[in-house]
């Protein structure tokens, strides 16, 4: 399990050595390695499957931004929800997160897109699943990611009260569960270009986040940083 786990602070280590959560990680690495060995290309690499948790350690989360699972095509999924690695071209989604973000905040759209100056700030970037075959959105529902990444938000909803979730789309509002009172809950459709104008748009999910941390005597997120 170190390939995958390698460098997960101990926060977040603790709550995927639970041993519920061990045992299905084990069945996913059981099948994944099945599919690499028939050919079949699984997106992100290995080792950035849990790269939203190396890059923001639990103590450090103050949002969560919640997605479906990650891109299926070739260098795009790097292990953050709806981020693609610097010098990427910037997909739909994105760029309608982009719209929404400048609409919103009333900064310059985002030059880049990876989404990692986010994570610094403690902006969780989790998908609802976190692996996917290439070219086939969703191919690894049902797999026992949403164990997973239950287990991995119920640890933020115990961590302290104030926690923003932001739940884009129906895959993400499923794996989200019951919020407890004390944290901000933001509902919205996914920011694809199927479902932006359902609801994405115009929702200002940024200032809401922002009012709200600072509200509760937090800073708010430089939501124009990225990198």
């Amino acid at each position: 399990m170190s390939g995958w786990l390698g460098g997960v602070g101990a926060g977040w280590g603790g709550v995927l050595s639970e041993p519920a959560v061990a045992a299905v990680l084990g069945e996913l690495r059981g099948v994944l390695e099945s599919e690499r060995r028939v050919g079949v290309e699984v997106y992100p690499a290995e080792g950035e499957i849990f790269a939203a948790l190396r890059r923001t350690p639990l103590e450090r989360v103050r949002v969560v931004i919640l997605g479906q699972d990650p891109y299926h095509d070739a260098g795009q999924a790097h292990g953050l929800s709806f981020s693609v690695p610097a010098g990427h071209r910037i997909p739909p989604s994105l760029r309608n997160i982009y719209q929404e973000l400048v609409a919103d905040v009333g900064c310059e759209v985002p030059r880049a897109g990876c989404l990692g100056g986010w994570a610094d700030q403690g902006v969780l970037l989790l998908n609802s699943v976190l692996t996917v075959r290439a070219h086939a959105a969703n191919s690894h529902r049902g797999l026992g990611w949403e164990r997973v990444t239950g287990a991995i938000l119920e640890a933020v909803k115990g961590l302290r009260a104030g926690v923003v979730f932001m739940a884009w789309g129906a895959a993400a509002e499923r794996v989200l569960g019951e919020i407890p009172r004390g944290h901000l809950v933001i509902r919205s459709p996914h920011p694809s270009p199927l479902s932006a104008r359902r609801g994405f748009f115009g929702s200002r999910p940024f200032t809401r986040a922002n009012a709200f941390l600072v509200a509760g005597g937090g800073q708010p997120i430089e939501w124009s940083r990225v990198e």
